[in-house]
């Protein structure tokens, strides 16, 4: 049986973000730095699972709480988040599929929808948690109604999907900028 994937055997194109397969443009004579930032976009993009204030906030919490007893949570998830994206990145460069699309076309329907379900399920749970930290945060500071909070996380959302249409690159430098933004207020609280 070939080793191709169905949509490649079927004769067209299923990648996964299509306009992001092709070569990076890298900068001519440009230094070591703006060449490492020509292909550093994707790991802006994967850094905002792992700096985002609710995550912080569950981090310091439990270590003034736990102090030094959970370090070995820390240490065993980074551990298997470095695994997770290490091979999601390989899948990604030798199909050019995601995982999602890799699970359609190898194993069977009986296993693909409960696999499908499963994953609504972990993205519902994991993006309730960002809404209604959003919608607190903008409770404590500003005094805005949970309601509202929700709603305006929503339009943020709606924000990110529509700088998808300009393209990959704008994409990653207004996330770029949201995370710097929050790495400067993390350093700004640390020295408060």
């Amino acid at each position: 049986m070939s080793r191709l994937p169905a949509a490649a055997r079927r004769g067209h194109d299923e990648r996964s973000l299509p306009e992001i397969h092709r070569s990076v443009v890298v900068p001519g004579g440009a230094g070591w730095l703006r060449r490492m930032f020509a292909f550093a976009g994707p790991a802006y993009l994967v850094s905002v699972g792992y700096m985002d204030p609710g995550n912080w906030a569950t981090d310091l919490a439990g270590g003034a709480r736990f102090g030094y007893q959970l370090i070995w949570v820390l240490v065993m998830s980074n551990l298997m988040a470095v695994l997770l994206q290490t091979l999601s990145a390989r899948l990604g460069v030798v199909t050019g599929q995601d995982l999602a699309q890799a699970c359609r076309d190898h194993y069977p329907a009986g296993f693909a929808y409960p696999l499908w379900v499963l994953c609504e399920i972990a993205i519902i749970a994991c993006d309730l948690a960002e809404v209604l930290g959003a919608a607190i945060g903008l409770k404590l500071l500003f005094r805005i109604p949970l309601l509202w909070g929700v709603m305006i996380t929503a339009l943020d959302v709606l924000l990110l999907l529509g700088l998808s249409r300009f393209g990959i690159r704008r994409m990653e430098a207004f996330i770029i900028m949201l995370v710097a933004t929050i790495g400067a207020c993390f350093a700004i609280e640390m020295v408060l």
